[in-house]
């Protein structure tokens, strides 16, 4: 007799075996299997973090006000700061649980996986860097603000129709310039410039009347950089989606759903607009113009 069928039937008891164990060995409960996002749930205090049990925030160095104050980013104070830590809260993790990172501003965006949760920097949200990082909703519509030098005849101006007559100035292809030419229609043309650098040069060599810019570079301007110029006011959103900051997160991310959503419940129970009474709007008081 030839030993090929004996040894078939030998092989075929061994797979059922096999088979019969797989079927008897534990499962792993539903909970605990990767979901299709990555593996990540949005349960509070259990994400998919960097470091387990902790939230990982960065931002740039030094941290300006008054988006952080005194260069403290961990300290809670200023819009930022204040932001971070309520949607840390809203995620499940409080203040004991933040670690800080320091992340260059260009960095947090650039393609390459990241070493922090999400980054917070005044990171403008758009197609382009979308292609890098994923954004979370926006947590800050911006405004485009007025920019004079103190005492200057266009610092005193209260209304759009008292810009009517200032040389103004503005950095090319900007939104800025956008406002000038659209909102403001001054009687003369805007100075363009090719840098924001330039148009500052302008305004603090007395070339225009003021310039415009958008409202997180005037308050560096007028913190840093000339200090004896002031915002004069900010414009209103002409429609349209809103220019907004966004949280920054690795492309992909798991986390990316759950930060979004602490944003929108942070804006919807209006403490995303108490933030910005009591960190921006007061600390320059920047009056909208009309």
């Amino acid at each position: 007799m030839h030993p090929a069928p004996r040894a078939l039937r030998r092989a075929a008891a061994v797979v059922v075996l096999l088979a019969a164990a797989v079927s008897c060995a534990p499962q792993p409960e539903a909970s605990d299997r990767p979901s299709a996002s990555g593996g990540n749930t949005c349960e509070k205090g259990k994400l998919a973090t960097e470091n387990s049990g902790r939230l990982t925030i960065a931002t740039d160095e030094p941290a300006y006000e008054p988006w952080f104050k005194d260069d403290d980013p961990a300290g809670g104070k200023g819009f930022e700061s204040a932001v971070a830590y309520a949607v840390a809260e809203h995620l499940g993790y409080g203040k004991d649980k933040v670690t800080w990172q320091t992340v260059p501003f260009n960095k947090a965006f650039a393609p390459g996986e990241k070493t922090f949760d999400f980054d917070i920097n005044q990171v403008s949200v758009s197609e382009e860097r979308r292609k890098a990082v994923d954004f979370s909703s926006g947590y800050y519509d911006v405004r485009q603000t007025v920019v004079a030098l103190k005492g200057s005849k266009a610092a005193k101006a209260k209304s759009i129709a008292d810009l009517k007559d200032v040389k103004l100035g503005a950095q090319v292809g900007t939104t800025s310039l956008d406002y000038i030419d659209d909102v403001v229609k001054p009687n003369q043309a805007a100075a363009v410039y090719a840098k924001n650098d330039q148009a500052k040069s302008a305004l603090k060599n007395g070339q225009v009347g003021a310039i415009v810019v958008d409202l997180p570079t005037a308050f560096y301007i007028t913190g840093a950089e000339i200090t004896d110029a002031r915002i004069v006011g900010q414009f209103e959103n002409q429609g349209g989606t809103p220019e907004q900051f966004g949280l920054v997160l690795d492309k992909g991310s798991a986390l990316t759903p759950c930060v979004s959503r602490a944003v929108d419940a942070l804006r919807e129970d209006g403490t995303l607009a108490e933030l910005e009474q009591k960190w921006l709007s007061d600390a320059v008081d920047a009056p909208v113009l009309k």
